[in-house]
């Protein structure tokens, strides 16, 4: 039996998401952020929901595969049993090295359904693996835009003591302000990573779950360089605790 704990709850990542980005719009109501966080809690619910219909289409992708597998190996034994029947009733006039081409001939028959069945057993796993591929692609895909999304926020341009040039870009919040967005990003960022372990919650295939870790791996790299920038703002309960205002 598997514990409530043991695994990710896709209510719970759902509300998480849907919370942050009444946060985001509260905060920061003009902002692009929050049209991203609103992308993220669409992507949230929308892995849900294609896990199932995925789930659905790979029970009738294996079916037909089944089907097709019992076809295969019907008509392999069909005509190797025909094959042998010609075989023995010809016995009398075959010489020894004249059964060769019948023994190259079954050996050939056996390997290519051999070759076909492993293919179509196949088949359902490779479809389920290319859904969920697409849906971690989208997923870090939107980390990338989260990052550039923080990407101008600098809190070194808070110093008194910068220079900006005609190329700067402005940043318009004080280092409160500043230390929330950025606070923000992270947040989406670890959500991102939790949408990811999502879409591999029922996978073992290994390419799946090196993905996750890379989707993971991603979003844990720019989170790292993003509390770096806030532990440069001028916020000592920031530095403090590790948090910033909500």
């Amino acid at each position: 039996m598997t514990g409530r704990y043991e695994r990710l709850d896709p209510a719970a990542v759902r509300a998480t998401v849907d919370r942050l980005h009444a946060r985001i719009a509260a905060r920061f109501p003009e902002r692009n952020l929050r049209h991203v966080a609103a992308e993220l809690a669409g992507l949230v619910r929308d892995v849900g929901e294609q896990e199932a219909r995925t789930r659905r289409h790979e029970h009738a992708a294996r079916v037909a595969s089944l089907t097709a597998v019992v076809l295969v190996v019907a008509a392999t034994v069909f005509a190797l049993t025909m094959a042998v029947r010609d075989a023995i009733a010809a016995a009398t006039s075959l010489r020894a090295f004249e059964w060769l081409p019948v023994l190259e001939s079954a050996i050939n028959d056996t390997v290519f359904a051999g070759i076909a069945v492993w293919f179509l057993l196949a088949v359902p796993g490779r479809l389920q693996r290319a859904a969920t591929l697409r849906r971690l692609h989208r997923l870090r895909s939107l980390a990338h835009v989260i990052d550039m999304h923080q990407l101008t926020k600098d809190p070194e341009r808070l110093r008194p003591s910068f220079r900006a040039t005609a190329e700067s870009v402005d940043v318009d919040l004080d280092a409160d302000g500043l230390a929330a967005y950025l606070d923000y990003c992270t947040e989406l960022l670890s959500l991102v990573a939790k949408a990811a372990a999502l879409c591999a919650e029922e996978s073992t295939d290994p390419v799946v779950l090196d993905t996750v870790s890379t989707v993971e791996n991603v979003t844990g790299g720019m989170s790292t360089k993003i509390w770096q920038k806030i532990a440069t703002l001028d916020l000592p309960a920031v530095r403090r605790s590790g948090t910033s205002p909500h």
